[in-house]
């Protein structure tokens, strides 16, 4: 896994619920039930399985109201889905510092949540070098459709058409802008709008598109015996299809 300073190593459990949005109860091993926060604002569409497998991280500070976090599901259709939506863009931040997304390389420098745009957004990364910016979106996908389909949101997404628009002015201002679909679920092998779900938010990225916003994505690789989630493939974008 990342390394991330706040985590320690992933536990087992099966799912018992999700409620209230941000919560779910989970059990574990030695059938104790625990309450574990649940960091994902979408709909979890297909993800869901109460009594699957589910993989759960725990903070070091365990004053925390919540100290376990939920990041893997097991999916109705048996897959893997990493539903941590703040995972996406630790994986895809040490997967740009280790050149697996080649598309992102030649920049010396790289900041995080860096505020831009008219509408007071903030980019997830923004990549310098001496005569270019590239301002760089990231989206968290765990939506399968049919088999191999992922789609992208899994429910209506004001904040993601926002954040597009932002995207096509700096395109329009000469800068490089790009989404990049950090794709945690094992059966996904292309990444498309969820038009059905979302239609103004696939409108919006078709339009993108066509202003030269460069939408690309990437998948994870889990292995989860050793609490590892890395980056390590590129998918195709079905964006006008």
């Amino acid at each position: 896994m990342v390394n991330h300073s706040s985590l320690t190593i992933y536990g087992l459990a099966r799912l018992l619920r999700r409620y209230k949005r941000f919560l779910a109860d989970v059990l574990l091993p030695d059938g104790t039930v625990i309450t574990v926060h649940c960091p994902n604002t979408g709909s979890m569409k297909n993800c869901i399985q109460e009594n699957n497998p589910c993989w759960y991280s725990t903070a070091k500070n365990l004053a925390r109201k919540y100290p376990h976090t939920l990041e893997v599901v097991t999916t109705p259709s048996g897959h893997l889905a990493g539903i941590n939506t703040a995972r996406a863009n630790d994986l895809v931040e040490f997967a740009i510092r280790t050149g697996v997304i080649g598309e992102l390389q030649g920049y010396t420098t790289l900041r995080r949540e860096v505020g831009y745009g008219c509408e007071k957004s903030r980019i997830d990364f923004l990549l310098e070098n001496e005569q270019h910016k590239c301002y760089v979106e990231v989206k968290n996908v765990t939506l399968m459709g049919m088999e191999g389909q992922g789609l992208f949101p899994d429910a209506v997404t004001v904040r993601g058409t926002k954040h597009l628009r932002e995207l096509m002015q700096m395109r329009l201002q000469g800068h490089r802008a790009v989404l990049i679909f950090c794709v945690q679920h094992s059966g996904i092998k292309w990444v498309e709008p969820a038009q059905e779900i979302d239609p103004l938010y696939a409108a919006t990225i078709r339009q993108a598109v066509a202003t030269g916003v460069e939408v690309i994505a990437y998948s994870a690789a889990f292995n989860l015996e050793y609490g590892e989630i890395v980056i390590n493939k590129s998918l195709p974008c079905k964006i006008n299809d």
